[in-house]
């Protein structure tokens, strides 16, 4: 009862504190990191201790899992080269530079010990490098940069562990380390495949969405037990599993099945992670008890921890800065992989470490001398980084210059998407028509497929100021109608004038249509340095690679609409001719009436702030 009543505790804080960081702006990880530290010296407060086969054999697997889930396959392909270069060869120097300073700041500690406490204290966290990364909106490269090293060197970490351990006692050889390796990567690429590819099939015939989703649940482990029990990398099993698994997704899964996969997913993903943070701070009075029994002076012991977390910050910057010369200075293809000073310096500081070092810190042999300085030492490197690192990162972030993920140009390539698949479509409904279909079913498709299409287009640039999109004006009505349908079940439901499964079936039903209305609400205003556009890139269109730049030349009316006394919704200017036309949101649509009059073929955005361009012949955006 006392273990329940302290997870209830637990999940009640996390969530509490997660919720006021949301509302305040407060970087959730420091916050939790801070609060558990400060809850850990209050009276009837247990002693947190962490169990490292609790952490890595039961919290790590699904964490893993979780991040592969946001992480895209083209993208870890594109990035290998840093990939290997910061999760493999950045573990093993920083294990090499940690542990020198530790052998020399610490008196009587064993190399190989020193060594150990270097792997251990090596791997930034993925959960600490994604958590912190959404919350600051990082630049996308660096924040995936981060996101994939941290899948992948907690594995590298953790060869490096056992092979200091081990050599506490016996002396491997080099060919015998690096056959370890070399079967740790292979053996976890075999096991994590075969299980991908087992769990899809299955998958693939799994049609109710509540199998699938425990499917889900227990797809981490099939992958992270098999592999540690053959002495293979359970952490690389367990993200090839999980890529492989998110990558063939569209094609095994149903689509219910993903929604409700994605729903369940966040909200695990979400309580583990930020508990991880809390428990942190929580175990800092077990550390510090610890020490009674050593010989060392505190402010010695404060001076060896410090040095440990200097150390660490020191040889990442050391090695993302000498690859970033490396590869500029190498071939072409080197060249093309390199970072820019601006996005070395962000991923040299957010080096962020969490529970997996302090996990690996309880491996270290019980009997090792000065233990505990070595534990604590782990503690303060997560903790150091976490804050200084971690609280500094939003001053970087603006100092450096480089923009965060632009809502707006997201949207942007969404809407060309959208229009992409919506043509697409429409064209496979033209080949199944047949003439027999009841009267306006063809018609209700069609009207669907485009509202969805121009829904996302309008999410762009900005409407009259007294006048709601099509797509807001149709969420907001039909949201009150399915509201007052919503009341006539409840209450039908509340006199028990129907069975309760007839009931349920029909609130679900008014549920799923609410919940795939677009309410897709205008984008405010941004400040930008430069007006909305698709980044540089070879135009495949002839029309476009034509047609003048696009410039952001705000208009203040339809000419068309003006004349016939109607309204519209956004506007676009024909880069031939200059004609100002509404768009195809709009009711009249003069803008694609102007290309089928005149054969004008690309517009640009009119609206403030925007200059993306548009071809109409071949529906390409440019």
């Amino acid at each position: 009862m006392d273990v329940i009543a302290e997870l209830v505790a637990l999940v009640i804080a996390v969530g509490v504190l997660a919720g006021l960081c949301d509302r305040y702006g407060w970087p959730t990880p420091l916050v939790l990191v801070v609060a558990g530290a400060a809850a850990s010296f209050l009276p009837g407060v247990p002693e947190v201790s962490l169990d490292p086969d609790l952490v890595l054999f039961v919290l790590l697997p699904p964490l893993l899992y979780a991040t592969t889930q946001r992480t895209s396959l083209f993208d870890f392909k594109h990035n290998k080269a840093s990939i290997v270069a910061m999760s493999v060869v950045l573990v093993f120097f920083t294990t090499l530079v940690v542990g020198w300073v530790t052998w020399l700041l610490l008196p009587g500690v064993a190399l190989a010990a020193a060594l150990a406490l270097g792997a251990v204290v090596a791997p930034p966290d993925a959960v600490a490098a994604s958590a912190i990364g959404r919350r600051l909106g990082l630049p996308r490269r660096v924040a995936t940069l981060l996101e994939q090293e941290s899948l992948v060197n907690d594995a590298a970490a953790l060869i490096a562990l056992t092979v200091a351990v081990s050599a506490l006692t016996s002396s491997p050889s080099a060919p015998e380390v690096a056959g370890e390796f070399v079967w740790a990567v292979v053996g976890a690429v075999l096991i994590g495949g075969a299980v991908a590819a087992v769990l899809a099939v299955v998958r693939a015939r799994l049609r109710d969405p509540v199998l699938d989703t425990l499917l889900s649940f227990v797809a981490p482990y099939l992958a992270f037990l098999p592999a540690e029990e053959v002495h293979a990398s359970g952490v690389l099993a367990t993200v090839v599993t999980g890529l492989t698994l998110a990558q063939l997704s569209p094609r095994v899964q149903t689509a219910s099945a993903r929604v409700t996969e994605a729903i369940t997913w966040r909200t695990v993903a979400f309580v583990l992670e930020n508990a991880v943070f809390l428990v942190i701070g929580l175990q800092l009075p077990g550390l510090l008890s610890g020490l009674k029994d050593s010989d060392l002076s505190g402010w010695r012991i404060a001076g060896i921890c410090a040095g440990v977390l200097v150390a660490t910050i020191v040889a990442r910057t050391v090695f993302v800065f000498a690859t970033a010369g490396v590869l500029r200075a190498g071939t072409p293809w080197m060249r093309r992989q390199a970072w820019d000073t601006p996005v070395a310096v962000l991923v040299s500081w957010a080096g962020m470490r969490g529970v997996v070092t302090l996990a690996a810190a309880q491996l270290l042999p019980e009997d090792l001398p000065h233990r505990d300085v070595l534990l604590l030492a782990a503690f303060t490197v997560v903790v150091g980084t976490l804050l200084v690192q971690g609280s500094t990162l939003p001053w970087l972030v603006r100092r450096v210059g480089l923009p965060p993920p632009d809502a707006a140009e997201d949207a942007l390539q969404a809407a060309e998407l959208g229009d992409a698949a919506s043509a697409a479509g429409l064209l496979r409904l033209e080949e199944l028509v047949t003439g027999d279909e009841p009267e306006g079913v063809v018609e209700r498709l069609r009207d669907r497929s485009e509202a969805r299409s121009h829904a996302a287009w309008e999410r762009l640039g900005r409407p009259l100021a007294d006048q709601d999109t099509p797509s807001a004006t149709y969420c907001r009505l039909r949201t009150e109608m399915l509201a007052a349908e919503r009341a006539v079940i409840v209450r039908a439901r509340d006199e028990g004038r129907a069975p309760v499964d007839v009931l349920s079936a029909a609130l679900a039903a008014i549920d799923v249509e609410e919940s795939l209305l677009d309410r897709n609400e205008e984008l405010e205003a941004l400040e930008r340095d430069r007006a909305l556009a698709p980044r540089p890139a070879e135009a495949r269109c002839d029309h476009l690679r034509a047609a003048p730049p696009g410039v952001s030349h705000p208009e203040a009316a339809c000419v068309d609409c003006l004349v016939e006394g109607t309204t519209w919704v956004h506007l676009r200017t024909c880069l031939t001719c200059g004609h100002v036309g509404c768009c195809d949101s709009s009711p009249r649509r003069h803008s694609r009436a102007h290309f089928g009059q005149e054969g004008h073929p690309v517009v640009v955005s009119a609206e403030p702030g925007e200059a993306w361009r548009w071809c109409w012949i071949d529906s390409e955006l440019g």
